[in-house]
């Protein structure tokens, strides 16, 4: 594995390869990731001195179960069958020689919650005017359920990074649930969604944390976005 400065000073001529962000990705997660702390007030953000990056999705979506399956850990970020329980944005760190520190931000689900009105009010506010205004943010990682496909909630948050120009990458949960005919169709219809907005990176990665799929793709993908900022 070529250390940070072997790349940059070969950048042009020896790029990384695939097997090597999928090797940092799979490295990167394996280390341990700690929670840092919880921010229900943009007042509350840590220091902005890391890239980092993030995680969006209708409540319900799976963003929990993927980022626990990522992690390997069952109970990093908290799973539940009421739709909304993440009502803060949740840091948590990890590090790898190759990146240095990085920050992993488990965003509040947006859509439906089971909470009084006000307080899902207060928290979605929170939530767009960190996609909007995070300098330091490399890439969201939107969460779309194969079982349903981008929804009017989604194109909201869609829209508001493509006017953010935000970076933001879909990544399709719960692949195992559907039959291989309706997942196939989502992704069609996914990919022609995304086709003509700015911010979308157009990869669409398919996961299902109960089988495993697609986990590999994500760590790499978090890898790559990471090192290139690191090298621009």
């Amino acid at each position: 594995m070529r250390t940070l400065a072997q790349r940059r000073a070969f950048a042009q001529d020896a790029p990384m390869t695939d097997e090597e962000y999928t090797e940092t990705g799979r490295l990167l997660f394996a280390r341990e990731t700690s929670f840092v702390l919880g921010v229900a007030e943009l007042s509350q953000l840590p220091e902005p001195d890391r890239p980092e990056i993030c995680f969006a999705g209708r409540s319900n979506a799976g963003k929990s179960s993927l980022i626990n399956a990522l992690t390997r850990r069952a109970d990093l970020a908290r799973t539940s069958n009421t739709p909304g329980r993440t009502q803060q944005l949740n840091y948590f760190t990890m590090e790898h020689p190759a990146t240095g520190p990085v920050y992993l931000v488990d965003l509040p689900g947006y859509g439906y919650a089971k909470a009084p009105v006000r307080e899902v009010e207060r928290w979605q506010g929170v939530l767009k005017a960190y996609l909007r205004g995070r300098v330091t943010l490399r890439r969201a990682y939107v969460l779309i359920d194969s079982r349903h496909g981008i929804k009017a909630v989604d194109e909201d948050i869609l829209k508001m990074l493509d006017i953010a120009a935000v970076s933001y990458q879909i990544v399709l949960t719960k692949a195992d649930k559907p039959k291989a005919r309706v997942l196939e169709t989502v992704i069609d219809a996914t990919r022609e969604a995304i086709a003509k907005r700015p911010a979308a990176f157009p990869e669409i990665i398919v996961t299902s944390s109960e089988e495993g799929t697609g986990i590999e793709e994500v760590r790499a993908a978090v890898a790559k976005v990471i090192l290139e900022g690191l090298e621009s």
